[in-house]
């Protein structure tokens, strides 16, 4: 199939198709490689319906990449990342803002950041331009339009396929001005004091939960857009509040209103026994720093679908938010997804095409961090297509390796988008009942068979 698809390819170029998170890897990776590469994005000249600007790699859910630290699934998919030389992770690095043991960034300066590294870059060719077929199987291709690919594309590609795409709806949370938010009442703190007070949180006493819960249950939805409408499946990992309200009393409670571990010290000795049981919150609304300067926040796990009134009536009746000024409405959109079970290799290589590869959200990974991982994939093999060397399978035991391998072989009967997560890796040699030992055991193996990798990789070239 090597041989094939390095006489079917294109021997001088690569082209990447979508400048999201997955695309905007996938480019510097092949330009990285010494070998030119056209990137396509749609945007301005074809908007979104839930981007804001036409920046590379806007971040459209949240700022979050997830949990820093390497033991965390999130955070060893980032580690591994770096190691492999990921410009996506190390200008996330470098952008970062306080959100206590995650990686967060200004998303604005990030994505201007990124497109202006790609834009600057000699070998990188740049173009605004809708896509509307796949190339021809000749050209080396990086199919990296994520979960909002337009629609003639997808059409396209459904006709290549012969397979109706996956879908589900996903949404992103509000953001508020900082100094709208009342801090006689919010207060500034980490979840159990771990790390700086990086958060600003807004505690609910049960009667004001019971009737936010309330006020929740009977607001007015916003109808989905035109191409939206089928009934709505939620990813189980990003669902709308509203939804959550739904499922239960408490379920927001033990989900993004958790209040363990959350204390203000104006409500005395968090160490007097009688005073904690008197003073803790009911619910804790939790806010994140969402720009470096600190003046804009968004609301943490605060997804929804409700009229943009509606949000602002509701939220406001939060503690510490009732004159807080929206800069952004949280809005829902529908995520495609490839069946990539039956389509995809390991190698993120389509079966049916060698030429061809996909990357990022669209081929089922769920998260920003995983985006990166298969956009570095997926343009790594790329150049090495147009090299004529064997495209890389990275190892099952690290945690990019271990998504991949899960998009290409995972049961095809109902599958869903899958985020990083120790439950992916095979077992340890040895069995470790105490968590963070264990997954610090993962971690450990995980960066050391990442090694074998990287003495694989052809060196940078210098622009």
């Amino acid at each position: 199939m090597l041989q094939r698809a390095a006489s079917l390819a294109n021997e001088s170029s690569v082209t990447v198709l979508g400048a999201g998170l997955a695309g905007t890897e996938a480019a510097w990776q092949v330009a990285r490689a010494g070998i030119p590469v056209s990137l396509v994005e749609m945007r301005p000249v074809r908007r979104s319906p839930a981007h804001h600007s036409s920046d590379f790699a806007e971040l459209v859910c949240s700022n979050s990449f997830g949990a820093l630290s390497s033991d965390r699934a999130a955070g060893l998919l980032q580690e591994e990342m770096r190691r492999l030389g990921s410009l996506v992770i190390g200008t996330a690095d470098h952008h970062a803002v306080p959100a206590g043991g995650a990686l967060a960034v200004d998303r604005g300066r990030y994505s201007a950041a990124l497109t202006e590294t790609l834009d600057q870059h000699p070998l990188v060719t740049i173009e605004r331009k809708e896509q509307q077929s796949l190339p021809s199987a000749e050209d080396i291709t990086v199919l990296a339009t994520g979960p909002l690919t337009s629609e003639p594309l997808a059409e396209d590609l459904r006709s290549f396929t012969g397979l109706s795409d996956c879908h589900f709806f996903d949404a992103a949370s509000p953001i508020v001005h900082g100094d709208s938010i009342d801090l006689n009442i919010a207060f500034r703190a980490s979840r159990y004091d771990k790390g700086d007070a990086d958060y600003i949180n807004c505690p609910m006493d049960k009667e004001q939960y019971l009737a936010f819960r309330e006020a929740l249950l009977a607001a007015e939805q916003a109808e989905l857009k035109d191409f939206d409408k089928e009934d709505a499946t939620f990813f189980e990992g990003c669902l709308p509040i509203e939804e959550l309200a739904r499922r239960g009393e408490d379920t927001m409670r033990y989900g993004p209103l958790k209040p363990i571990g959350l204390w203000d010290p104006r409500w005395g000795d968090v160490n007097d026994r009688d005073v904690r049981r008197a003073k803790r919150a009911y619910a804790v609304v939790q806010l994140r720093q969402e720009d470096k300067d600190g003046r804009l926040w968004n609301l943490v796990g605060f997804q929804t679908n409700l009229k943009w009134g509606e949000q602002k009536r509701v939220l406001q009746m939060i503690p510490g938010l009732s004159a807080a000024e929206f800069v952004r409405f949280g809005v829902m959109h529908r995520n495609t997804f490839l069946e990539s079970p039956q389509l995809l290799q390991p190698t993120l290589q389509f079966r049916s095409r060698a030429t061809l590869l996909a990357a990022g959200q669209i081929t089922g990974t769920e998260g920003y961090a995983a985006a990166v991982a298969g956009g570095w994939l997926a343009g790594t093999n790329a150049a090495r297509l147009v090299r004529g060397l064997e495209p890389l399978d990275l190892p099952a035991t690290t945690m990019a390796g271990a998504l991949t391998h899960f998009v290409s072989e995972a049961p095809t009967a109902k599958f869903q988008p899958m985020p990083p997560n120790f439950g992916l890796l095979p077992d340890l040699p040895e069995r470790i009942r105490d968590k963070r030992a264990r997954y610090g055991a993962y971690r450990d193996r995980a960066l050391a068979d990442l090694e074998s990798i990287r003495s694989l990789l052809v060196q940078p070239v210098v622009a």
